[in-house]
């Protein structure tokens, strides 16, 4: 079994979208005794870009001052429900400032909060937590406005997988956020195949053979993993599907209750397309619950 969490970095702009990553860190604080580490990045200057106002030079350290304070009362209400915080005031980029103090704590995890929901009900992800699942060396959680409440314990967990290296990485990471056996606890792997356009065109006998065929291997090769994980105390449920593979996750996970969705992302590209991008990067967007994301370290 893998290591438990103990070291958890929570990027905070100190703003209210961050208010549900901060409540689910403190949640997985208590749940696994971690302790906290809040980040927040401050620009000398805002980028150039003319929705932004720039400040004089003069006020740099009295906003840097102002920052810290803020930062340290958000430390003190953590630290009021019993969790173990620290608090940093970084310069710089936000996901760069975050990234360096994950390695400097030696993070089990980030905790990242997405930016909102657009007119058209399409979420922006954000560029830095997009930046820190492409980038980040240890696993992202990101969580939405919409996971704003009363976070949960982590009891069910949705891993898709495809049997790559990739998965296997989101399987390890899904049974640390799990803390090992314990009653209502269980990790959910699912496979998805579907058929891609070009095979419409086939007979119809020889199409329903092909699925059939695809689904009693992925039906094995799940078993076979499954029953590799249960050997560690971990309730392992399998489900495959013949729908497309961010449809069968997210109407899976919405049909359990998924307390969160772990997913890994390869490291070539991470989640750098944010419209017309993988499978990992649509659900990232449209989950039901936080999704958890692990990047494959480049050789």
């Amino acid at each position: 079994m893998t290591a438990a969490v103990r070291t958890i970095v929570v990027a905070s702009d100190l703003s209210p979208n961050a208010e549900p990553a901060l409540a689910w860190a403190k949640q997985l604080a208590r749940q696994y005794s971690a302790r906290l580490v809040l980040v927040h990045a401050f620009r000398p200057h805002p980028p150039a870009a003319p929705e932004f106002v720039r400040w004089p030079d003069e006020r740099y350290e009295e906003i840097r001052g102002r920052l810290r304070a803020e930062l340290g009362r958000q430390a003190e209400t953590v630290r009021k429900g019993g969790v173990i915080v620290d608090y940093e005031l970084g310069v710089g980029a936000g996901f760069e400032v975050v990234i360096a103090a994950a390695e400097r704590h030696g993070a089990d995890l980030i905790v990242a909060g997405t930016r909102g929901w657009t007119v058209c009900k399409s979420l922006l992800l954000g560029s830095t937590a997009a930046r820190l699942i492409s980038h980040a060396r240890c696993p992202v959680l990101t969580v939405h406005p919409a996971d704003a409440g009363v976070p949960r314990p982590v009891r069910t967990v949705v891993v898709p997988t495809d049997f790559s290296e990739d998965a296997a990485l989101a399987i390890e990471a899904a049974t640390r956020m799990l803390g090992g056996s314990g009653r209502g606890r269980r990790l959910v792997l699912l496979h998805s195949h579907h058929v891609p356009h070009e095979g419409k065109y086939l007979p119809g006998y020889v199409l329903e053979d092909a699925i059939a065929a695809a689904d009693a291997s992925a039906r094995r090769t799940l078993e076979e993993l499954a029953a590799t994980l249960r050997r560690d105390g971990v309730s392992i449920d399998t489900v495959t599907y013949g729908l497309e593979p961010m449809e069968a996750i997210l109407d899976h996970a919405r049909s359990v209750g998924a307390d969160l969705i772990a997913m890994g992302t390869h490291g070539r590209s991470g989640l750098n397309r944010l419209v017309f991008g993988s499978t990992a990067e649509r659900v990232v967007a449209s989950a039901p619950c936080p999704v958890l994301t692990v990047r494959r370290q480049p050789a």
